[in-house]
């Protein structure tokens, strides 16, 4: 891939940077700087991504035809890059980047022309029903019965970590329609309204003790919902197909721009804090090698991504490989964050309950103080979801390296 920006792909490069600069506002700008995962409420959220939609911006990987950008591979790369080092919002995934996906490439018309333009419009929220109590990263041994009972599917059982499961209208979920065979092959994939009667969410509250607005993962149960067959993505036991397609999606997303953002941040508490001879912190060789290899580190990502994701414009599929970018992502993201709390230092110790509350308001030490330990916890569980680390260098084994 050339790396060289044609004076096309500069002239697109100002016009996201004078776009982010007037729909990126201080009030997002503000909740952002104290966000604890790299996403907001879900009003800051719904804000933000209807902002990406007006312009046309919020599927850059979708097909023109259901609402894509048309990017070239450049244009992607720059789109990302922009929107990352000026610190925006997440989009949230679960619409946009895991479940549109696949209902792109396995869903019937009706179900593509149901679900994708309140997805693109963010009308409509969306969890992801995988992980169950003893069923995480060997997820083909989920084990939540779905019995056909005429043109309904009757569920029962439960999904645990599902993120953001008190917000969502609807959720993408594995489901068990077999137990003949291999695991893998009695699983389907249903899509299901969540105010269906029978469904009840239970928060699980993590170690940062976040306010009722961060709240993030949950545990769902099912008694006896009922489900219309008409919401099955594809074949009847034919699920895990479709959700090993999703997860390429789901681990293999672009992390180096994000990465690059946040070692800007590290940098830039790193000029306002002291070192122990007295001096700033940024100053410190041995933080600075800290930095140094944390950079490097980030760069190669970010050569390997542009191959990557340059074959993607060709019409390949990230496949296997996405595992590497999952491992290596997640792990960058784990020492980053340990950098920042090593940053801050003891003023990263104070628990502030509610980030977002006004920043005035009885905190010790500086603004940027308050999230460095969240933020730290948070990030240790990027190495766990979309399927362990240990689980993706069993992949890799295989299917990269043929072992």
């Amino acid at each position: 891939m050339d790396l060289a920006f044609s004076p096309e792909d500069l002239a697109f490069q100002q016009e996201v940077r004078d776009w982010i600069a007037g729909a990126y506002d201080d009030d997002l700008r503000r909740k952002m700087s104290q966000s604890k995962n790299g996403y907001l409420d879900k009003a800051g959220q719904v804000k933000w991504q209807k902002k990406l939609a007006e312009r046309g911006w919020a599927a850059p990987d979708w097909p023109v035809e259901w609402g894509g950008c048309g990017f070239t591979a450049s244009q992607r790369y720059i789109f990302n890059m922009e929107l990352s080092l000026a610190g925006t919002p997440n989009p949230s995934p679960m619409g946009l980047k895991m479940c549109a996906p696949v209902i792109l490439a396995f869903g019937t018309e009706e179900q593509k022309k149901q679900h994708l333009p309140p997805i693109l419009s963010s009308d409509i929220w969306w969890c992801q029903g995988y992980s169950e109590p003893g069923s995480g990263s060997d997820l083909a041994s989920l084990q939540m019965k779905a019995e056909r009972d005429g043109d309904d599917y009757v569920l029962n059982g439960s999904k645990i970590w599902t993120t953001h499961a008190q917000w969502a209208d609807w959720m993408f979920c594995l489901v068990r329609t077999s137990t003949e065979g291999k695991p893998q092959n009695g699983i389907s994939f249903l899509l299901l309204r969540m105010d269906t009667p029978g469904i009840q969410i239970k928060p699980l509250v993590t170690l940062d003790g976040p306010a009722e607005s961060e709240q993030e993962i949950n545990q769902v149960f099912f008694d006896n919902v009922r489900v219309p067959v008409s919401n099955r993505i594809g074949e009847e036991n034919k699920g895990w197909t479709y959700a090993k397609y999703l997860l390429e999606f789901e681990r293999g997303n672009a992390y180096a721009p994000g990465l690059m953002n946040m070692l800007k941040k590290v940098k830039r508490i790193a000029t306002q804090e002291v070192a122990d001879d007295g001096g700033r912190l940024i100053d410190d060789p041995d933080f600075r090698s800290k930095i140094a290899n944390l950079e490097i580190s980030v760069e190669a990502l970010n050569a390997a991504e542009l191959r990557i994701f340059s074959g993607r414009s060709a019409g390949k599929a990230v496949g296997p490989v996405s595992s590497m970018l999952k491992c290596v992502g997640s792990e960058a993201q784990q020492a980053i964050t340990e950098l920042t709390l090593e940053a801050v230092g003891t003023y990263a110790a104070p628990f502030v309950r509610d980030t977002w509350a006004p920043t005035n308001e009885g905190r010790a030490g500086p603004d940027y103080a308050a999230p460095a330990a969240p933020s730290y916890f948070s990030y240790r569980k990027a190495s766990i979801y979309a399927g362990s680390n240990e689980i993706q260098r069993n992949i890799m084994a295989k299917m990269v390296l043929g072992l």
